[in-house]
């Protein structure tokens, strides 16, 4: 490895930290935001101090620990939940509404990538939305518990559509592997006569620190086993990463928040903002330059996806603002959305320049939407969810604090 090549995505990755932390708190971007821009100074189209091939090992572990920790915030039962099986009819109609929009693309810009760009307009950055629902104290809100929901349901539907439409297998071939590959997955986590492991907590217990980390290390041997079973089976990484996440969240045989507080440490603190940095430098700046208002037409091409549906199907469950606030939150995307257009790039099926204008739609979403929900919500505040009924039948909720125990934010 050139570590004068890696220096620089080190660099950016650092001082992307130092310059989010700067920013007024109501105004601050994502890291991932600031991730992408400072890869692409550094990256070949400007600076030329670094490229993608130089970091490409790291970049490929960050990207299987982000969606490790995406699997990970979601409940396996959330589909059983009246908020999850809304937000799956929600997702289905966004299905419909981004192939339509992508047609009445092409018959502007004829393009070849209809697939990926329909599946693209479906997804929901579950990772971004929780800390801002936090922030605002909306996690234990009708609303917050809708748009956690929606959130979860637009990682991992997507994530089942790349596996089937953009794997190494035909889509019969593909459809058939998933069935098996779910069923496994299914069984696993949500099996109700599963080992406790008591005897191996007992074991890895006195080597959680130190030099022991025996929690990490079957983390590691879960990730890179499922990983291994993704590839050979001929889906993309990311599925099995992303099912990872999900089976460690039943199966962990240590205590889940403190294996989630170094998850995020060495995820977070190490391979993922490489991967966001790479991403950044492989970025072909100069679609941007050539088609400046593309980014603009996804952005706008994700909102009309994501947002109608929220308007649609929550008429019983929100009041109109309400509404309008839950399209924009779940309209809100970007991690995905990078490693969407990746996958798309190497398999053929998307060209470079399409995927940085899908890119710089995605960081107009996480920059603007989350804002303008902001402002929809100052609106109606003293107007809102207290003594609404639950959307899951239970007692009516109360909006509570953010940070108290029961504002923490749930998969459902």
């Amino acid at each position: 490895m050139d570590y004068a090549r890696l220096l620089p995505v080190v660099l950016v990755s650092a001082v992307a930290l130092v310059v989010v932390a700067a920013m007024p708190a109501k105004a601050r971007l994502p890291q991932v935001v600031v991730l992408l821009v400072g890869g692409a100074v550094i990256g070949p189209d400007v600076l030329h101090l670094s490229a993608p091939a130089d970091v490409e090992l790291l970049a490929d572990l960050g990207m299987g620990f982000l969606f490790l920790l995406a699997g990970y915030e979601i409940d396996p039962g959330i589909g059983r939940r009246p908020t999850g099986r809304l937000a799956a009819r929600s997702w289905l109609t966004s299905g419909v509404i981004g192939l339509a929009l992508v047609a009445a693309l092409d018959s502007i810009t004829p393009f070849t990538a209809w697939v990926p760009l329909t599946i693209a307009l479906t997804t929901t950055a579950l990772g971004v939305l929780v800390p801002i629902l936090r922030d605002e104290g909306l996690s234990g809100t009708r609303l917050g518990q809708h748009a956690i929901a929606n959130g979860a349901v637009g990682e991992l539907l997507p994530i089942v559509g790349m596996a089937l439409f953009l794997g190494t297998r035909g889509t019969v071939g593909a459809l058939v592997a998933l069935v098996l590959f779910a069923i496994g997955v299914v069984w696993l986590t949500l099996a109700h006569r599963r080992p406790t492991f008591r005897r191996l907590r007992e074991v890895i217990k006195p080597l959680g620190d130190g030099t022991g980390q025996g929690e990490m290390r079957f983390t590691l041997l879960l990730l890179v086993a499922l990983l291994a079973w993704a590839t050979a089976m001929g889906f993309d990484a990311v599925l099995g990463a992303f099912l990872a996440g999900m089976v460690l969240r039943a199966w962990s045989p240590v205590d889940n928040q403190e294996l989630e507080r170094k998850l995020d440490t060495v995820g977070w603190g190490v391979f993922i903002p490489v991967f966001f940095v790479s991403s950044g430098m492989g970025l072909e700046l100069d679609a941007l330059v050539e088609h400046p208002w593309l980014p603009f037409a996804f952005a706008g091409m994700i909102l009309v996806a994501r947002a109608t549906p929220a308007l649609l199907w929550y008429r019983r469950e929100l009041p109109v603002r309400g509404r309008v606030q839950l399209g924009l939150y779940t309209a809100t995307t970007l991690p995905l959305l990078v490693a969407l257009t990746e996958i798309a790039v190497d398999d053929g099926s998307m060209q470079a320049g399409t995927a940085a204008c899908l890119v710089g739609g995605g960081v107009i979403t996480v920059v603007v939407f989350p804002l303008l929900a902001r402002y929809v919500g100052r609106e109606t505040a003293g107007a809102s969810d207290e003594g609404a009924p639950d959307p899951t039948g239970g007692t009516p909720t109360t909006p509570e604090p953010a940070g108290s125990p029961s504002a923490a934010p749930a998969a459902d």
